[in-house]
């Protein structure tokens, strides 16, 4: 008789903690901003406006008429005349083209020598100088757009001379590198969206943190822990019922900051740029399976963090260091350019940012790395889990002083 009844007693008082966490954190306003509003929606939507904001003025910058100072424009007027057709506004050069860059009144400066003319009827080569500041980012677009008219311009010459010669322009190009550029639109946007991964976990992150604050370290500051653990209830299931509350939070904001995802990238501007997107349903189903083992990871290690802490301020300090974790493939990825490797699958978040790319990209997700990523990731979370719960066997936990 009583045998059947164990297991359902235990369920019952993880159920019981798990409905009482929810409830109570459902009435705080500040919980639900973070988990519901400030993470899933305002991440989306500052998203949303940066690459707006940058693809137009880019696309911009590339369209409108681009004035540009010039140092000797009397000296070739020809490629003036080029440089006008091509968009180019030739304005007067300051006096100190080099200060003038340096000080940013300018992003380019083109200076022609004087000699232009006289080098230019012996058939030599001409010199043409642009100054610029490379970092400037600015800057970039421009000089790319005056250096293309003149080395168009120079071709064209070159070509003109060699036929004034009776010789084949295509003399000079001996070589003729073919480009067979074999992305897709869909995974040329991984360029713009390589971030997303970093911004998932940190919806996640930000969702759970609150929570996990709070039901360790200030019910530990309220005194509010020691009575709970004074019930006649295993330790670990209070454990399981708060963490089940944390996650389910993270689940409710990843879910929203999918959705919010998926309605804004249909107004990115990406056909702009010949990229193209999909995160719609599939793309929100699978991500949501990469991320259920790493909400639990997460979860445990936050509420590990956080049974360190005696006070919620003390607790806030020591998890804002701990955010700094899943930023790690991110800037691991842009500054080490390396190919992915099956066993980095395996490796709690690397695994889900480098999934989550294959997604955007259009590759799919085979069922070897899906198994990598569930089986690496719940593996770690099961560690964090245990170990969590080792730390609630401690009598410290519930003392606050």
């Amino acid at each position: 008789m009583n045998a059947p009844a164990q297991p359902a007693r235990r369920a019952r008082a993880f159920l019981t903690v798990f409905l009482k966490e929810v409830r109570e954190n459902l009435r705080d306003r500040r919980t639900l901003t973070s988990a519901f509003l400030t993470g899933p929606l305002l991440t989306p939507l500052l998203f949303l406006m940066l690459i707006n904001i940058s693809v137009n003025r880019q696309l911009d910058k590339a369209e409108r008429p681009l004035k540009v100072p010039v140092i000797g424009a009397e000296y070739a007027p020809n490629l003036i005349d080029v440089l006008k057709a091509g968009g180019i506004v030739p304005e007067p050069g300051p006096a100190d083209p080099e200060a003038a860059v340096r000080r940013q009144d300018t992003e380019l400066v083109l200076r022609l020598g004087a000699d232009y003319a006289r080098s230019w009827r012996k058939g030599e080569p001409v010199q043409v100088e642009l100054i610029y500041d490379s970092s400037q980012r600015e800057a970039g677009a421009s000089v790319e757009r005056v250096g293309k008219l003149v080395e168009a311009y120079a071709r064209q010459q070159g070509a003109m001379r060699l036929v004034a010669r009776g010789l084949s322009p295509m003399l000079a190009v001996p070589v003729v590198v073919a480009r067979r550029d074999q992305a897709t639109p869909q995974s040329r946007a991984v360029l713009l969206f390589n971030m997303l991964p970093y911004l998932f976990v940190l919806t996640i992150f930000i969702a759970g943190m609150p929570l996990a604050i709070d039901l360790t370290a200030g019910e530990r500051e309220r005194q509010s822990l020691e009575p709970l653990f004074a019930n006649p209830v295993a330790r670990w299931k209070i454990f399981l019922g708060k963490l089940a509350a944390i996650c389910t939070f993270s689940v409710a904001s990843l879910v929203i900051c999918l959705v919010a995802f998926g309605i804004i990238g249909r107004f990115m501007p990406t056909e702009k740029l010949g990229m193209e997107i999909d995160l719609g349903l599939g793309f929100i189903v699978h991500v949501l399976w990469l991320q259920l083992p790493l909400i639990v990871l997460l979860a445990a290690l936050q509420s590990m963090v956080a049974a360190f802490a005696k006070s919620y301020r003390e607790a806030q300090t020591y998890l804002s260091l701990l955010m700094f974790l899943p930023v790690l493939p991110s800037i691991l990825l842009m500054v080490l350019p390396i190919r992915a490797q099956d066993w980095m699958y395996a490796v709690p978040l690397l695994g889900q940012h480098l999934a989550i790319l294959d997604l955007v990209r259009g590759n799919g997700l085979g069922v070897a790395h899906l198994g990598l990523i569930l089986a690496g990731t719940a593996a770690t979370a099961l560690v964090a889990t245990v170990t969590t719960m080792q730390l609630y066997r401690s009598e410290r936990l519930a003392i606050s002083v």
